[in-house]
């Protein structure tokens, strides 16, 4: 069975809001997303609204056809908004106000009680909750004790190992046991009946060792995508990313 495709049109709106205009649409990015063949769409309301806006968060519950999944972080206001809006997912992720980009998963084990109680509010409204949390048991078994329905393995360190740039060089062995460690959390969630997803820094150049995980269900991936459609297309881009997860 392939993994699913939920592409990530955060950047689509990074794009509009350096202007403060009405364009680039979100609503066309994610049409021709499914258009492609995506699976789902994601997108991240962040508290300082950097890219997402709560309107765009509206229109896009009207139109996706597919799946919307909604990462935000754990707070009454984000948690408000998505049991008004009802996503089909919400996806739990730490968040800073001072990051460039997420910056690891969420510590469900420092914070069990305040994370059970979120899964309970967004459970309660029929939305299927996933947790982003870095590659370990403890954080697995504190998931699971949180209620969440999925977790989604971040591969931040994989894909910080495997970039392809000129000033860095992989270490295979680094590199093969970052994806083993990420092998056996997946298997480990899987065998607790947590459905497993993936995502974050991932490309078509390093996405096959994770999509050829039986236990991965799930990718969620943006950067490389919209990155990519500058110069092919989003539609090819899509396309092209889910011939890379098809590999496996």
């Amino acid at each position: 069975m392939t993994a699913r495709l939920n592409v990530n049109i955060d950047h689509v709106a990074t794009v509009r809001e350096a202007r403060k205009t009405i364009e680039p649409s979100v609503v066309e990015a994610a049409n021709l997303c499914e258009k492609a063949g995506a699976d789902g769409i994601t997108i991240h309301l962040r508290q300082d609204r950097r890219h997402i806006q709560d309107r765009d968060l509206e229109q896009l519950r009207s139109v996706v056809s597919t799946y919307l999944n909604l990462e935000h972080a754990v707070t009454d206001e984000m948690l408000l908004i998505a049991e008004r809006v009802r996503p089909d997912a919400v996806s739990l992720v730490p968040e800073s106000p001072n990051e460039i980009t997420t910056e690891g998963g969420l510590d469900v084990a420092g914070n069990v009680p305040a994370i059970a109680d979120a899964v309970r509010r967004l459970k309660a409204v029929g939305i299927h909750v996933s947790i982003f949390i870095d590659p370990s048991i403890g954080q697995i078994d504190a998931a699971a004790e949180a209620g969440a329905d999925q977790i989604e393995i971040c591969t931040a360190e994989y894909a910080e190992m495997t970039l392809d740039r000129e000033d860095q060089s992989s270490d295979p062995e680094k590199v093969a046991a970052e994806i083993a460690r990420i092998a056996a959390a997946a298997k480990y969630a899987k065998e607790k009946g947590i459905v497993v997803a993936a995502g974050h820094g991932l490309t078509t150049k390093n996405v096959g060792a994770l999509a050829s995980m039986p236990e991965i269900s799930e990718f969620n991936i943006g950067h490389h995508i919209i990155s990519r459609s500058i110069f092919i297309g989003l539609e090819n881009a899509v396309t092209e990313m889910i011939e890379a997860i098809n590999v496996r």
